[in-house]
């Protein structure tokens, strides 16, 4: 069955890519999931690998980018960016998605309003941490929208930003909100040097690497 909004929505995004890969983060990791890249963000932070996606794309439909996403055959749909939320549809299709059955996870910053996101959706909130460049965006009103099902991203460049999000944990009660996700910067911060004060400090996170830059290093699309 065709959701309405499909049938009816004259909106379009600006796209700049959509593929087919194993998902590399999240909860979900391993997961055969359809991304679909929106172009633009409105942060710069330091350690970003997705910079091309700044600029550039091309806008699709609604049920142009549907159809592609179809096409890989897949129940996962992640959708990413740049910041997804920067786009005004983005939330449209979201909803879109999410009524034609998939599971859908959304990538966004911290410093996007996450409320009007449909709830069925997993939001992935990348809470920016000082060495990002970008932490004095984080819109901490977020926390309050959370839902169990959500998760927190935190991405650690060094000691003092895994300092900072430990503590960060604790003024918010995060663990009792959400499951929590942290990441080390690839090529900056030693993953088991994170792994290791994971462990020492008894936090109840999930240590994660990217799955996808061991299996294909930076390559755009994977």
């Amino acid at each position: 069955m065709q959701s309405p909004i499909a049938l009816n929505s004259k909106s379009r995004l600006r796209i700049t890519e959509i593929f087919h890969s194993l998902q590399g983060e999240s909860n979900r990791v391993g997961l055969p999931t359809a991304f679909i890249r929106l172009t633009g963000c409105p942060l710069r932070c330091g350690y970003c690998d997705t910079s091309y996606a700044f600029r550039g794309g091309k806008w699709m439909s609604l049920s142009q980018i549907k159809a592609v996403v179809e096409s890989y055959q897949t129940g996962y749909v992640t959708v990413t960016g740049g910041e997804p939320l920067a786009q005004e549809a983005c939330s449209e299709l979201l909803t879109l998605l999410c009524d034609d059955g998939y599971r859908v996870s959304l990538e966004t910053s911290g410093a996007m309003d996450i409320s009007g996101v449909d709830p069925r959706v997993v939001r992935v909130m990348d809470i920016k941490t000082p060495a990002s460049g970008e932490a004095e965006r984080n819109l901490y009103q977020n926390i309050e929208q959370l839902n169990p099902h959500d998760q927190v991203k935190f991405v650690v460049c060094n000691e003092a930003d895994y300092q900072w999000s430990r503590q960060l944990l604790r003024d918010h009660d995060l663990e009792s909100r959400c499951e929590i996700l942290f990441s080390p910067v690839n090529g900056t911060q030693d993953p088991t040097q994170l792994a290791e004060w994971i462990l020492r400090d008894r936090l109840n996170v999930r240590f994660q690497i990217q799955l996808h830059k061991y299996l294909w290093g930076n390559v755009g699309g994977k």
